[in-house]
């Protein structure tokens, strides 16, 4: 596992997250109990700080950042999907960021707001509660196509993967 202090920036994992062995966290990174972060995904707080809930997943290959102005905060048992960069933003409680999507410095995703699959938020972008953004750049509208009772699955299944993972992963190549 690839986690590096910068200075006195030293990442803060609750030692019930499950962090892959092939994720590179680096900085002020806080990652909370039951929370996940999957291989060739790489958190790195170097000028400001990086949050990830209780229960909330980073899923492969994301990249995730912050500034001196924005930090990156993803509220618990939320799901980033595969693919994701988020920089600066702010997403709340019970979100969907969903696959190859762009969340970009000062946007704020509301409890329960979604990001549609290859949608692009860009600067200072808003997701109200109970909506979806999609497109490129992203517009918003009511999502009534995948409710919190999906997300809350989502979240499941990687709170019970996790588990699996640490307990059962094994590297056979070394």
């Amino acid at each position: 596992m690839a986690i590096y202090a910068l200075g006195d920036r030293e990442p803060r994992i609750h030692p019930q997250a499950y962090v892959h062995p092939d994720a590179t966290v680096i900085g002020d990174v806080r990652i909370g109990a039951f929370a996940s972060v999957w291989p060739q995904t790489v958190l790195r707080g170097d000028h400001g700080y990086i949050e990830i809930g209780e229960r909330s997943n980073i899923q492969d290959g994301c990249v995730v950042h912050c500034t001196r102005q924005d930090p990156t905060i993803l509220g618990p048992s939320s799901a980033v999907g595969h693919s994701v960069h988020v920089e600066g933003a702010r997403i709340g409680t019970g979100c969907l960021i969903a696959s190859g999507s762009v969340v970009l410095n000062g946007s704020v995703v509301e409890d329960g707001g979604m990001v549609g699959a290859g949608a692009v938020l860009s600067y200072g972008s808003h997701v109200p509660s109970g909506h979806i953004a999609l497109g490129v750049p992203a517009k918003t509208r009511p999502n009534t196509s995948f409710g919190p009772e999906s997300i809350r699955h989502v979240v499941d299944s990687y709170v019970e993967r996790a588990a699996l993972f640490r307990e059962q992963l094994r590297r056979l190549d070394g």
